[in-house]
């Protein structure tokens, strides 16, 4: 594949656009209702590249954008997508500040007794990313060693269970900021989605690699407060006739040369295809 531009700059737009723009959605009010004439609000964090960022033209684009708008356009509403913190994102649906939260979000038991889940839309798993050369081929190498993690995601809790591990870094500023911190050397590794992983790996042309097998298998599920049956119904349908006519497929495809329907019953991704496209999606 061909690279167009500077693809390492969408790496660091995404981080620093991505800033701008929760700030401007913490200041928005609450929805007021949600009736089927009344914009469809998703939230998600614009930090988390191939699935939400804001690319070199700052536009927030990837593959939960398009799945955000390809659901409420059968839904027959209007999509108002909202970037906002990881940490804070579940308090934010809660309260009611937007509808929906389409952006990786892991199937846990701890985020399920305060919000509802969709069927899941996608399966990925915990990798973990070392530096070309490094000694660590998997977690069994991690004794001694500093592990970075986005803050919020369900990777710090497994990595804290990692014997030896002598410390996890948090981070805000999701991928972007792992991968820096790994080069510079302040982290010995990462662990993140290993669709990411992959995505990064090409887009940026990091001096990294995948080390071993998933650390863990997730399902990914679109979020809404409890309660909502009724959108809840809504969202399964739109998921599965998406499935159905090959949107889905589509979509997948575009963003990791590959239908990610294809990967729910693999035990390892590893045969994904590495040659990932161009980013797309419009604004």
């Amino acid at each position: 594949m061909s690279q167009k531009g500077k693809p390492r700059g969408i790496w660091v737009a995404a981080a620093l656009v991505a800033a701008g723009a929760v700030l401007v959605a913490g200041c928005r009010p609450a929805a007021e209702s949600t009736s089927e004439e009344a914009p469809l609000r998703i939230a998600m964090s614009g930090l988390y590249p191939p699935f939400n960022f804001f690319d070199e033209q700052n536009r927030l684009v990837g593959f939960d954008v398009e799945i955000s708008r390809e659901i409420a356009r059968r839904l027959g509403r209007e999509p108002e997508l909202v970037t906002t913190a990881w940490d804070g994102i579940l308090a934010g649906l809660i309260a009611g500040k937007y509808d929906l939260i389409i952006g990786s979000m892991a199937i846990t038991p701890e985020r399920k007794e305060t919000v509802a889940f969709s069927d899941p839309y996608y399966v990925s798993g915990a990798q973990l990313v070392v530096p070309s050369g490094s000694p660590i081929r998997g977690p069994e190498d991690l004794k001694g060693r500093v592990v970075g993690v986005t803050l919020g995601e369900t990777y710090e809790e497994h990595v804290r269970r990692i014997p030896g591990v002598k410390r996890v870094a948090t981070y805000k500023g999701g991928v972007p900021n792992l991968l820096m911190e790994l080069e510079n050397e302040r982290i010995d590794a990462l662990v993140s989605d290993r669709l990411v992983g992959l995505y990064a790996i090409q887009l940026t042309g990091s001096d990294v690699v995948m080390a071993g097998d998933f650390l863990y298998r997730e399902e990914m599920g679109i979020a809404m407060r409890k309660g909502e049956s009724a959108l809840r119904d809504q969202v399964n349908a739109a998921l599965r006739e998406m499935r159905a006519d090959g949107t889905y497929s589509r979509i997948s495809e575009e963003w990791f040369g590959r239908d990610l329907i294809e990967l729910e019953g693999e035990k390892d991704p590893g045969a994904v295809d590495q040659a990932v496209p161009e980013p797309g999606g419009e604004a």
